[in-house]
């Protein structure tokens, strides 16, 4: 692999640090590591260990200077195929993003540090994957910007363990306590917070001794001066010692007693205190970011409010005046670290992540209604899953029918919406926004309607799958013409699926059902007198609203109920929603054999473990059918004004019963000729395919 860093410059700090300790590891596994930044101290230490570095203005804000770097970024991306582009600051994350949907390379990057809320700092969330350091990272980018919680990777800073080998306190012959930072030189470090704990320290310790150790040279003048105003001002002068950032960090670290991280604001990690903590030295850490993740308060390492001096004290104090505390918490730390900061297996990390990410796809798939139809997309998502193992698969469907996909295993959730509601008008381009968020890579529209092909284009999804229609489909960039002949509903989503390379597909349906929904229908069943082995025969009483024409009529279902009741002792559940309730109330009053009636009672969950108990189900060419199909309970399906060969699901236990008229199939939802191909069917025609499928 070839992995290209773009940070904004070499000086000394995490971020360099990170993209060093990166760099060595990818060249002594076999992988090409490439590094792009202003320049700095460090470009020497990567020119002694052959990694190459290009020297680029990316860390300038100047528009024409940005464009200048974007140009020369993509020449670097193409000279040297690169495969991955990494970025670990904003803006040269602006940059490297651009260039890598120009050239068509994989762009990732690592949140560093917990930026303001700005436009600029929106680009951090572009990756396809975002490395956080922390949890409270990970929070910070998710409450903030927005980032997708499942687009985010936790992989912490590390420490070599050998480099930063333990010293205990007690083992160490320091006459005078030496206390200790060393940060970067910014107002959010704290440095004046912690001088005024060193002076609080001193009114008990007159002889210590204080190190504050940063990149002194390349930091904001302002503040270094505002630094050494406050040590004269406390008159520390004589015990405060500044050392830089070129001087060895685990050297400087064997020296200390207490290590003292003073942050005001939020920080993404705290590297420093984990070295310091493999190191020996006992930390006192203000409560936020990552040092409240990395230390536990009195056991390894000490915890206090940030911006209070005398509170700090205290806890240095406690520190060193108790040198068996020390080695305790000494001790505590370094195992802690050594458990969940090794350096070697966060590297580890990092590389399995950099080689997943290369056959990693990201695929939307649009199936917003209805039931039956989302039913029949699951052959599709197991053919997706097959092809992209690895990937991540999300189904965009209407929120009613979100838990039907709740438990399907091929899939990695789905994203719910109502088109017709809260994502109707202006707020589709909100929508869009979000899934412009999720940076997919590939999006399959089996829905096939203008809104989904708008999600798509607006979403910024690369590869744009489906029909060629009047929808809008000028928005696709892969189409599937329509078929000309009537074709079965899982071979007509596969004429799509083709466009990325899926070629065949398992047309079995499968749904899974949740045990309380089993559980509530064993006990309703239970409550109308039918036991557990007795064999019952669901109606499904007939389609919507929209599909009159689709209804066998009432009493042909009455007189068929009659028949299994009189013939073959078969009990009937009437199926159904509450629009049915009057057909069913009017079937049930006819009937000396009543059948349960379900009508009403249960939602999709529970009708579906419903129809996955009966033994055999009646329905016309509805949701019911394809519920049945999956759950594997046989089903007699009654067709008029529709044409089974598109519509019935692919299942052997199953018999379709279709009269055929000269107007058939019309697909119109009301009938002027009587809704005689509905009513042409037999009910004794129906009972004995019924008796059929029930041996």
């Amino acid at each position: 692999m070839k992995i290209l860093q773009l940070l904004p410059n070499l000086n000394i700090g995490g971020v360099e640090k990170s993209t060093l300790e990166v760099s060595r590891y990818l060249k002594l596994n076999g992988h090409v590591p490439i590094v792009v930044s202003g320049g700095g101290s460090h470009e020497k230490t990567l020119a002694a260990t052959g990694i190459r570095h290009y020297r680029l203005p990316v860390d300038k804000k100047n528009v024409f200077t940005m464009l200048y770097s974007y140009f020369k970024l993509r020449d670097i991306i193409r000279r040297e195929s690169v495969d991955i582009v990494h970025a670990r600051s904003r803006v040269p994350a602006l940059i490297g993003y651009f260039a890598c949907k120009k050239e068509k390379v994989t762009f990732i990057t690592t949140a560093h540090g917990q930026y303001r809320k700005h436009l600029m700092s929106k680009v951090m969330g572009w990756g396809k994957i975002v490395i956080v350091a922390s949890e409270v990272m990970l929070k910070h980018k998710y409450e903030n910007f927005g980032v997708p919680k499942d687009k985010m990777v936790i992989i912490p800073r590390g420490v070599d363990l050998d480099s930063f080998s333990f010293i205990l306190p007690s083992s160490k012959n320091n006459k005078i306590p030496r206390i200790g930072m060393i940060a970067r030189f910014t107002p959010l470090k704290g440095h004046l917070d912690f001088l005024k704990a060193v002076s609080y320290v001193l009114r008990k310790y007159p002889q210590i001794e204080v190190v504050l150790m940063g990149d002194i040279k390349n930091a904001d003048k302002n503040y270094v001066k505002e630094v050494t105003q406050k040590v004269r001002h406390l008159a520390l002068d004589r015990y405060v010692k500044f050392i830089g950032a070129d001087q060895d960090v685990s050297d400087v670290l064997a020296t200390f007693d207490v290590f003292v991280s003073a942050n005001r604001a939020q920080e993404a990690f705290g590297r420093s205190i984990i070295e310091a903590q493999s190191r020996g030295v006992p930390v006192v850490a203000t409560k936020v970011g990552g040092a409240v993740e990395n230390i536990q308060d009195g056991r390894s390492g000490l915890l206090c409010e940030p911006a209070n001096p005398k509170e700090m004290a205290e806890k240095i104090l406690e520190f060193l005046e108790d040198i068996g505390f020390r080695d305790n918490v000494a001790l505590n730390a370094r195992k802690y670290v050594e458990e969940n900061f090794a350096l070697e297996e966060l590297m580890k990390k990092k590389l399995e992540l950099y080689e997943k990410i290369l056959n990693y796809k990201k695929i939307l798939v649009f199936k917003l209604s209805s039931l039956g139809d989302i039913i029949l997309s699951i052959p599709s998502l197991r053919a997706i899953r097959k092809k992209f193992p690895e990937g991540v698969i999300k189904v965009m469907v209407d929120k009613r029918f979100k838990d039907v996909l709740e438990n399907v295993p091929c899939i990695n959730g789905t994203i719910p919406v109502d088109l017709n509601g809260e994502h109707k008008g202006m707020n589709l381009l909100k929508l869009a926004k979000e899934v412009r968020a999720q940076d997919f890579d590939i999006s399959l529209d089996l829905q096939n309607n203008r809104k989904s092909h708008v999600l798509a284009y607006l979403g910024a999804i690369p590869v744009r799958a489906g029909f060629s229609s009047r929808k809008w489909s000028f928005l696709l960039n892969r189409k599937a013409h329509l078929p000309e002949k009537p074709m079965d509903p899982v071979e007509h989503q596969l004429l799509v699926l083709k466009n990325i390379g899926i070629g065949r597909i398992d047309k079995e349906l499968e749904l899974w059902t949740r045990t309380e929904n089993d559980e509530w229908v064993e006990k309703f069943l239970l409550d109308n007198w039918i036991q557990k082995d007795q064999k019952i025969v669901g109606f499904s009483m007939s389609a919507s609203e929209k599909w009159k024409s689709k209804n066998w009529p009432s009493a042909s279902f009455q007189e068929l109920a009659a028949m299994l009741g009189e013939e073959k002792s078969i009990r009937v559940v009437l199926l159904g929603s509450a629009e049915q309730s009057k057909v069913a109330e009017d079937i049930t009053s006819k009937l000396k054999t009543k059948p349960v009636n379900a009508v009403g009672l249960t939602d999709i969950g529970r009708f579906i473990s419903l129809v996955k108990k009966c033994s055999l189900v009646v329905t016309g060419d509805s949701a019911s059918m394809h519920v049945a199909a999956a759950v594997k309970t046989p089903f007699v399906a009654l067709f008029g004004p529709t044409d089974p060969k598109r519509h019935a699901p692919f299942f052997r236990n199953s018999e379709i019963i279709r009269r055929k008229i000269k107007c058939s199939p019309c697909y119109k939802g009301t009938c002027t000729v009587g809704y005689k191909c509905m009513a042409q069917i037999r009910p004794r025609e129906v009972f004995g395919a019924v008796t059929r499928l029930m041996k």
